[in-house]
């Protein structure tokens, strides 16, 4: 079963609960998988659902947008809205899969920079080169900021 699917099953379920906050974050994902499968409808005519990549890339990209959210609430001094979106993000981050512990994106960049300067290329113009590569290696199951604050930390220690 796929991740599109679980969510669709899910959404019966939040109704007969009676879950608002589930319901709702729930109903605007499909929405979103719904509105994805229109616009790339030629690159797949017969799919009744999303890939789960793709799906793991929208769910990313709407916990991202309720951390602008909350922020932005924040501000403006909304905490009730700012809960709201804290609630939906628990809900979103259940779907996806375990990002990686700081030891383990600090056993990536140790494992990686030791390769480039083998090669010659770790410089301090290539850290971004290094936070590239250290995502790609842990195959987006790493937070970007937490990669940049390992390898910084790094860095800073020689």
């Amino acid at each position: 079963m796929t991740i599109h699917e679980t969510i669709k099953n899910q959404i019966k379920e939040a109704m007969r609960a009676k879950d608002s906050i589930r319901l709702d974050t729930l109903r605007g994902l499909n929405a979103l998988f719904m509105n994805e499968m229109l616009t790339n409808k030629s690159l797949d005519q017969n799919a009744e659902y999303l890939s789960d990549d793709k799906v793991l890339a929208l769910i990313k990209r709407s916990v991202k947008q309720r951390h602008d959210s909350i922020r932005q609430f924040e501000i403006g001094k909304r905490i009730d809205l700012a809960d709201k979106e804290r609630a939906e993000i628990k809900i979103l981050e259940t779907f996806l899969p375990q990002s990686a512990t700081k030891a383990e994106i600090e056993a990536v960049v140790k494992r990686l920079a030791t390769d480039l300067m083998k090669t010659g290329a770790l410089d301090p113009k290539s850290i971004g080169k290094l936070t590239g590569m250290t995502i790609k290696e842990l195959a987006g199951n790493a937070d970007g900021n937490d990669v940049k604050e390992v390898i910084e930390n790094l860095i800073n220690k020689k």
